[in-house]
């Protein structure tokens, strides 16, 4: 699924730096709902017991598993490594026994095992691979009569059950793995920007895992629809997750200058050319409402004449964050012009340098981020009516988020931090 982050705009600022990239950290939350949805999706336990009857069990013939119990799945961090896995679950064997009548073993066990957190060669994403997968046997009642011998009895299920059980439970931590491998399969693929050009997300080195959560580094690649590479730049500021956020949460960090470099891709877009003499609550604009600013004017055109104006976006517009407040500097050029009659070049009536700082006010709305926003005096209200509205629609085409694990970016909660945007994800 495509997820979408949008821009909008508000007031008008300054200017700072940033660093690129993204980062992702995965706390115990989001693990722990992958897992148990994966083990929910591919009811692998259920699965494993109905293929149990086709397993032998020396001693035991006709074998069938029943009531097998909902796991509980319990999950811990190993720094460096990856995650610890435990499935505690029961179940049902039974047969018949190699003394003639019926028998059932009531087990309950737990399945343990390490998940190496990896990154595929082939594809570059991150992969868990299971391994050290254990079985430990939490209690055994069986129905055998009371009149045998304890020993033999124990000796017969302890070596039939750690025979059996392992080669018969632990496909299910690996068919697990399966799910949960496969929710990162869109990860690095390019998306869309509107017609512009696409983004990717590719991992700059094997994901990292601590005591408290997984950290995913991204270089993302922004790439215009000819096919040029928007080079992130390297300013030298640093971006971090600050250290307030609660245990186990999981967020998504966004550079400001990796948001640069998308906005990038808008650039050609942000360019206007405004014939209307009608602009929103404005008056209409013609050579009359200059006249009072520029004497010229006046003198050149006594009997008034529409205007029109050409604004050009020069530089690529850049995004710069502190603590609480984000703007979007766009730097270029606004010459207003009088329109002639049909057939005639219109005529230059000034040039001016301009440099827009507009306040950005973020949200993710429908899977796609959003931007919304005011010079002084004439020019600021003729831009506010005529560019800011133009400057918006450009930036509804959204920018892609991350596409792992069935993330539902709709729910997450936006923070300014300094150089960076954090989208602390939520889960349904």
């Amino acid at each position: 699924m495509l997820w979408i982050l949008f821009l909008a705009l508000c007031g008008l600022l300054t200017h700072t730096r940033a660093d690129p990239g993204a980062l992702l950290r995965l706390g115990m939350d989001v693990m722990n709902h992958e897992v148990q949805s994966a083990m929910d999706e591919s009811h692998i336990l259920e699965k494993m017991a109905a293929d149990a009857g086709m397993k032998p069990i020396k001693g035991i013939t006709n074998v069938k598993v029943k009531d097998v119990q909902l796991p509980v799945i319990t999950l811990n961090f190993i720094p460096g490594v990856g995650i610890f896995q435990c499935v505690s679950t029961g179940m049902t064997i039974t047969g018949k026994s190699f003394m003639g009548g019926n028998m059932e073993i009531i087990v309950v066990l737990n399945i343990t095992a390490t998940n190496r957190l990896l990154q595929d060669e082939e594809t570059g994403l991150p992969m868990f691979k299971s391994e050290g997968c254990e079985i430990i046997l939490v209690s055994v009642k069986t129905n055998l009569p009371s009149n045998m011998l304890p020993k033999v009895v124990n000796k017969f299920l302890d070596s039939t059950l750690h025979k059996v059980l392992p080669s018969m439970m632990c496909p299910a931590i690996d068919a697990v793995l399966v799910y949960v491998n496969k929710k990162w399969a869109n990860l690095n693929a390019p998306m869309p920007v509107g017609q512009m050009g696409s983004v990717k997300y590719v991992l700059m080195s094997i994901p990292t895992t601590t005591a408290s959560y997984i950290q995913v580094d991204f270089s993302p690649v922004v790439q215009q629809q000819e096919g040029n590479t928007i080079q992130l730049a390297d300013d030298g500021e640093v971006f971090e997750f600050p250290e307030d956020y609660a245990e186990g949460s999981s967020q998504l960090l966004l550079s400001a200058t990796f948001l640069t470099a998308e906005l990038a891709l808008l650039q050609k877009s942000l360019d206007v050319y405004v014939q209307d003499t009608k602009i929103g609550q404005l008056p209409p604009q013609t050579t009359k409402t200059l006249a009072a600013f520029i004497p010229k004017v006046a003198k050149a055109y006594p009997k008034p004449k529409p205007l029109m104006t050409q604004i050009r976006i020069n530089k690529p517009p850049k995004v710069t964050m502190k603590t609480g407040n984000s703007h979007l500097h766009l730097h270029g050029t606004l010459e207003m012009f009088a329109a002639r009659r049909r057939g005639k070049a219109s005529v230059s009536l000034f040039l001016l340098e301009t440099h827009f700082n507009l306040k950005i006010q973020y949200s993710v709305h429908e899977n796609r981020l959003q931007m919304e926003k005011k010079l002084t005096d004439f020019i600021t209200d003729y831009l506010r009516e005529a560019y800011v509205p133009v400057v918006n629609d450009v930036l509804q085409v959204g920018f892609p988020l991350p596409d792992f694990l069935d993330m539902d970016y709709n729910l997450a909660e936006l923070d300014l931090v300094e150089n960076a945007l954090v989208l602390k994800l939520k889960l349904n």
